[in-house]
């Protein structure tokens, strides 16, 4: 289904003048909040590449394929029935390696499949990881950081 994010008073401007220009009728659903951004998605092979670099005995793909598989799958299972019920069913049995392989080749999408909180939480628990392990990362961009502070889950009062 074609979809475009609004981001700023002119893209939605722009985007009432497309719908005005629809012949009808039309369907139309929107949803708060946006997927998740290129600047999530550049810092998190950014980090593959600076891990793969500091461990040496793999590259960043494969750096990826763990960070997929050992963080990313459980967000994706727990906010997802039917990626749960297809990974349970199809690739939970797999050994570890055969598990990390068939994702990627097999092309079931988990970090592109998810939208910016759900990529925050996979970045926390990849940033956690990697500093757990002595590894350093690139911190965030500023900007970037406070876009992604604001998909965290706040502690009740």
């Amino acid at each position: 289904m074609p979809h475009r994010i609004l981001d700023t008073p002119d893209d939605l401007i722009q985007f009432t003048q497309f719908l005005g220009n629809l012949k009808l009728p039309v369907t139309v659903e929107w949803a708060q909040g946006r997927d998740r951004t290129r600047e999530q998605n550049a810092l998190q092979w950014l980090w593959a590449s600076e891990v793969a670099r500091q461990l040496g005995d793999r590259g960043a793909q494969d750096v990826q394929d763990e960070w997929r598989l050992e963080h990313g799958v459980p967000i994706l299972r727990e906010d997802s029935a039917e990626f749960r019920e297809m990974y349970d069913r199809c690739i939970k049995p797999l050994p570890y390696e055969t598990k990390k392989t068939a994702l990627r080749k097999l092309g079931i999408k988990v970090t592109s499949a998810m939208n910016v909180g759900q990529m925050v939480r996979y970045m926390d628990a990849v940033c956690r990881q990697c500093l757990e392990m002595g590894l350093q990362i690139t911190d965030p961009d500023p900007e970037l950081a406070r876009h992604q502070d604001r998909y965290r889950k706040r502690p009740a009062a």
